[in-house]
């Protein structure tokens, strides 16, 4: 799972309008950047086999941002730090903590069996990786699902209805990019690369809702 992942970014946003777009984008995604820097650092340990179906990742080691119990540290961290940093409400920060939580959800849709129910238990894992045509399609519509709602949502709190077509067709291009280019087996550069990703979209929601005017649709 890649853009799909930001399917709960975007549901996230009108559920909860004063949950800066940003904060859900890399909350969705924030147990993959804590993977990125740890598999760096070499804590978190994968490989790539080209001759699987599908993905050739596989990921041996990562306990500290793929296990369940993880999941749920990530996502109370995630909320304490938006309503101490950002100052949000309860329930925008519940949001964003659930926004993280959706994650390992979705994982378990197409990893291999490699997340962790608890430390050192059992595996798991649906394996719609080894299925590329129908795991593409999941993530594609999971996108088009969200953005369709976010878009409407946009429609009619006033807002352009362009700046979320162009952040869905950017997710898009970027699952395609990531269908067409190999993976690094360094894991430095497999890390460093997976981390600009993440920030770049983070940056992209940014730019898509300028923090003047999401104030003004919050409070309205």
């Amino acid at each position: 799972m890649f853009v799909g992942h930001y399917a709960a970014a975007l549901a996230a946003k009108p559920l909860a309008p004063r949950a800066p777009l940003w904060a859900t984008v890399a909350g969705c995604q924030l147990v993959d950047i804590g993977w990125s820097v740890l598999i760096m650092a070499g804590v978190e340990r994968a490989s790539v086999d080209e001759s699987l179906p599908g993905s050739p990742l596989v990921l041996e080691h990562m306990p500290w941002t793929h296990s369940l119990p993880m999941t749920f540290v990530w996502s109370i961290g995630a909320a304490l730090l938006a309503r101490f940093f950002l100052k949000l409400p309860v329930w925008a920060c519940a949001v964003i903590g659930l926004s993280v939580a959706s994650h390992w959800a979705l994982d378990v849709l197409v990893h291999r069996p490699d997340l962790a129910l608890w430390f050192g238990g059992p595996m798991v894992g649906l394996g719609l990786w080894n299925y590329p045509v129908p795991e593409q399609a999941v993530e594609i519509g999971l996108i088009a699902v969200a953005g369709v709602f976010w878009a409407a949502w946009r429609n009619e709190a006033g807002r352009a209805a362009w700046p979320a077509a162009a952040f869905i067709a950017f997710l898009v291009t970027l699952q395609i990019a990531a269908m067409l280019t190999p993976l690094s087996p360094n894991p430095v550069q497999m890390g460093a690369s997976a981390l600009v990703v993440y920030l770049l979209v983070t940056g992209a929601a940014l730019l898509v809702e300028r923090p003047g005017r999401a104030r003004e649709v919050a409070s309205s």
